[in-house]
């Protein structure tokens, strides 16, 4: 008898520490703002869009900035990450082989940016494909309205505005792609210029002028 009691007590304990476990990933909800810029125009006539499909689209510049939220108990609050990635493809092919590189604000902690890495593997594996370095720096994340400037240590930089008169919603046949992680509120934007320097996953390149941005909130 004594050892039934000890069995049962056994698998209490067991599914109590299922449910605190459940609890707590439960609780990993991270959000922010985010933007991003690809080497393609999102927005454009179908013919600037054909033209553009097969030989561009392959290079994306990504940054988050987490506003609250936190990864298994470490809170990410003020966290901003940058990531820089290519693929052999046009990014909005799913079955691209892709490269990316992480840059962590160097404001961050060690376990945050730990924590950070960790839940962009987790929720982003295949968009961010194989990661070939995380590296820390420092990262200027400003918002002002629908505007946005981002740089990374001399190797990134965005400078993103909305579009006049939210014209992508007025003729959304017109935008072509996909933000590449779930937006709340997502919206077209105009680069006024985005480039990055080159290194680990890729050549330098730049884009100017154009409609080849997503912005919005993320939550994961």
């Amino acid at each position: 008898m004594r050892r039934f009691w000890f069995l049962m007590l056994a698998v209490a304990v067991g599914l109590s520490a299922l449910g605190f476990r459940s609890e707590a990933e439960s609780a990993d909800v991270v959000k922010g703002d985010y933007v991003e810029v690809r080497t393609a125009s999102v927005f454009a006539g179908a013919c600037h869009y054909n033209g553009e499909l097969t030989t561009s689209g392959r290079d994306a510049l990504l940054a988050w900035n987490v506003t609250s939220g936190q990864w298994r108990g470490v809170d990410l609050a003020g966290v901003r990450v940058v990531a820089i990635l290519s693929a052999d493809a046009n990014l909005a092919e799913q079955g691209s082989s892709r490269r990316s590189e992480l840059i962590v604000d160097q404001q961050a902690s060690h376990a945050q940016a730990a924590a950070i890495v960790e839940a962009l593997k987790a929720r982003y594996a295949a968009l961010l494909g194989k990661i070939v370095s995380v590296r820390s720096a420092p990262i200027n994340f400003q918002r002002e309205g629908r505007a946005y400037a981002v740089s990374a240590s001399g190797l990134v930089s965005i400078n993103v505005e909305a579009m006049p008169n939210d014209l992508c919603c007025k003729m959304p046949s017109m935008v072509w792609y996909s933000p590449l992680m779930s937006l709340e509120n997502r919206k077209v934007g105009y680069t006024r210029k985005a480039a990055y320097a080159g290194s680990n996953v890729g050549e330098a390149w730049q884009r100017a002028s154009e409609n080849s941005a997503f912005y919005g909130s993320f939550t994961f």
